[in-house]
């Protein structure tokens, strides 16, 4: 900064007020400014190219995609489209937390990216009152609020009846009693599977025993370790269990192993969240889906659109996942260990 104000004949304060706009300065000394950063290349050309058009042509990316492991193929998604469309991404990792969360939005926002991609935590309220105030056109990816604010769009995939075909599923071959571990409980992709596994139960004439539901949270082993006692030491344990994402899924079949127990052989498993090493697993895992290179090119589809007219309607797109069939639920024979 201190070249900038020197080619520009300013103090370093003024160069302060021209790039955060934290006072009127003279038509003159804004130009002069404004070519001393074209002269010295201070922090590159974006910000000379912010003052001038009132673009940053960056997107912010807020989600966890270090802990996630489907996040990080999103990530992926995202970038690809958001580089197509002639955008910069920068990514925060929320971890989940809303505390966090609301330190990421920040640190986005300072950077003045012209929009959002946001998968929000299980509390995401002083987050999207933030962005709110800023009136920054958002997309909420993966985890869709039932109601949506002004400016701001959704998409995420159908969760509910997806889950409730698992349980149809192992009904049809025979299981009567089916478990469920959820991930975090706040999150409104557990709430919506959460539905979907009941929805299943009901309409197979099963009870539905809320001593089948356990909460594996975030995955971690000590969760699931919990979790998975709590089913087996059940006086009528269950025969399969659904687990609701892939976190909870890798945690749930390390907890297993340590029982001693085979899948499908003494249990039987299906997951919710495909991911690259499902198909890996000994056994290979059943698993749903989720459509993530169409969730990263509509959302930034939608972000665009948005950026293109910030007067429409908040929109809410649903994706369909698919159910990939494989030996982990019991009806297809397992082949050798990989």
């Amino acid at each position: 900064m201190a070249d900038v104000a020197r080619v520009a004949n300013v103090s370093a304060t003024t160069v302060s007020h021209v790039l955060n706009k934290t006072r009127k300065v003279q038509p003159e000394t804004e130009r002069a400014v404004l070519a001393a950063i074209e002269a010295t290349g201070y922090s590159g050309d974006g910000i000379a190219r912010s003052l001038r058009t009132g673009t940053t042509e960056t997107i912010g990316l807020a989600m966890s995609a270090i802990s996630n492991p489907y996040f990080g193929d999103l990530v992926h998604a995202i970038e690809r489209n958001v580089t197509d469309a002639g955008y910069s991404l920068l990514l925060a990792d929320t971890h989940d937390d809303p505390v966090r969360e609301k330190r990421a939005i920040s640190d986005l926002l300072s950077h003045r990216v012209d929009a959002m991609i946001v998968a929000p935590s299980a509390d995401p309220g002083a987050m999207l009152e933030r962005m709110a105030k800023r009136a920054i056109p958002t997309v909420l990816i993966d985890r869709v609020p039932a109601e949506l604010r002004p400016g701001v769009d959704a998409i995420g995939v159908v969760n509910d009846e997806p889950n409730a075909r698992l349980v149809d599923h192992f009904a049809q071959i025979g299981h009567t009693r089916i478990a469920t571990i959820t991930s975090n409980p706040h999150l409104t992709t557990t709430i919506e599977r959460l539905e979907g596994y009941r929805t299943g139960m009901k309409r197979n004439g099963l009870e539905d025993d809320s001593e089948l539901v356990q909460v594996g949270d975030g995955g971690s082993p000590e969760a699931m370790t919990r979790a998975i006692s709590s089913l087996l030491e059940l006086s009528l344990p269950p025969t399969a269990i659904i687990m609701g994402n892939n976190q909870v899924t890798i945690g749930g079949m390390g907890a297993l192993r340590q029982r001693g127990l085979e899948v499908p052989r003494d249990i039987a498993i299906a997951c919710f969240d495909d991911f690259a090493w499902a198909d890996l697993f000994h056994p290979r895992l059943t698993a749903i889906s989720q459509p993530v290179d169409a969730l990263g090119s509509q959302a930034v589809s939608m972000l665009l659109e948005r950026l293109g007219d910030r007067t429409m309607a908040p929109r809410h797109r649903r994706l369909e996942p698919t159910i990939q069939h494989r030996e982990s639920c019991g009806c297809v024979q397992p082949g050798p260990p990989l």
